[in-house]
Parts: C-alpha cells; structure tokens; sequence
C-alpha cells in the first residue's frame, strides 16, 4: 500500500462510518441504527490516511454458520489505489482463520464492483438463487 495510508484492524465510528458511505454513494443510514449495528461486527477493517478513516469494509453475521462482507466504501479521492483489494484481503484472511466447514459467505455486489469480489473467490449465485432486501428508509 502507498505511503500515508494504514490497515486498522477496528470498526469505524459512527461518525466515519456514515460519512464514508454517504461519499462513496452507498445508501443512507441513521445515527441511531449505526451506534446500535455497528458494536455488533465480528471483523472491521478501516483504511486511515494520514491518520483520518479514508476506506473500510466488515464482516457481520453469528461467526459460524453465516458471514456477510458488507460496507465496502472508500473515499472517491482515494479510490484506484488498491484500497478496496486491501479491504477486500484483510476481511478474506479473517474469514480464513475463522470459518469453519459449511460457513456461507455471502455479499451483495453493486455494478462492477463484482469483478472486484470475483477474485476472492465470490461467484454469481443466480438462477440457482437471487438475492433479495426489504430497505426500511432513513426519516429526516
């Protein structure tokens, strides 16, 4: 990784956590869902340049039977620096040391970046299955 920028095995503040979503164009989220979700991830990786969060991506789910790779957002003026495969690579070591025979992992890829998950090993699980979300909206 360039200079200037850090792998943090933690997960983001509330604070970082709905910044970096809101300027990588991933949907809203409130304040009060974020305090209340995030102590409840099993793995969290924040990319920090120059000390301030930058880039970050976690792994939710019971830890045995079910994984998720979820919140995969890196700032726009630090994206195509490799960010997103460090992310990507911290989680899936993780995943590695703790899953255990039968563990699904599962993410949800939008556009293009499913040729990014593609080489972790993720493949396209239509026809055989389609993913599905109920969204509840963020109220202002």
């Amino acid at each position: 990784m360039r200079d200037g920028y850090a792998i943090v095995e933690r997960t983001p503040s509330v604070e970082d956590y709905l910044r970096l979503r809101t300027v990588a164009g991933m949907g809203r989220k409130s304040a009060e869902a974020a305090a209340a979700g995030l102590p409840h991830t099993l793995f969290a990786i924040v990319i920090e340049h120059e000390g301030r969060a930058v880039g970050m991506g976690r792994l939710v789910g019971d830890g045995a039977l079910f994984l998720q790779v979820v919140d995969i957002a890196v700032e726009p003026a630090h994206q195509g620096q490799g960010l997103g495969k460090a992310i990507m690579a911290a989680l899936m070591a993780w995943t590695e040391r703790h899953a255990l025979p039968g563990t699904y992992v599962s993410l949800i890829a939008d556009g293009e970046a499913k040729r990014l998950y593609a080489q972790y090993g993720f493949t396209e699980t239509a026809p055989k299955s389609v993913g599905m979300a109920r969204l509840f909206p963020v109220k202002d």
